[in-house]
């Protein structure tokens, strides 16, 4: 057996993959960094991998009914719980915000971009912090603003 070590990149099928482009860099600040027949690969600021998002254009192919098998979502980590208030309001401007949750070890809000494909903004709690949920997964609702109290922005290094 090879234990993987982590999730290096995604690949989404979208109706428009420019499109779809567009809006994953206004709304998270993904840098396109290849352009290859119908895909499209971008970059979040300060990765280390050659890509962390594939798009792929197929056009106007049905798309299956939520909650069929396939995937949910995607979950993107930013460095400060500040950054989540940060990204609910881009979210809510593009009309793209669904939703958010206190996940106890993360805390998260939720999106979908122009092809309805979900996808999550989380912070990690410190570990020294998770506590009982070092071993949990409890979906429960996110005060945000208390939690930006409780934890702040994070210190410079």
């Amino acid at each position: 057996m090879v234990d993987a070590t982590r999730l290096n990149h995604a690949v989404l099928f979208v109706s428009d993959a420019e499109a779809s482009a567009h809006f994953y860099g206004r709304v998270l600040g993904l840098e396109v960094i290849a352009r290859e027949g119908p895909m499209v690969f971008l970059r979040a600021p300060g990765s280390e991998n050659h890509h962390d998002l594939g798009l792929m254009t197929v056009g106007d192919r049905p798309k299956p009914p939520r909650g069929t098998i396939g995937l949910y979502h995607l979950a993107w980590e930013v460095a400060d719980v500040t950054d989540l208030a940060t990204v609910r309001e881009q979210l809510r401007a593009a009309g793209a915000y669904v939703g958010q949750s206190d996940h106890g070890a993360t805390k998260s809000i939720y999106g979908a971009d122009p092809d309805g494909n979900e996808f999550e903004v989380m912070w990690l709690v410190p570990r020294e912090h998770w506590g009982e949920h070092d071993r949990r997964a409890i979906v429960a609702p996110l005060d945000l603003e208390a939690e930006i109290a409780r934890y702040g922005p994070r210190s410079p290094t």
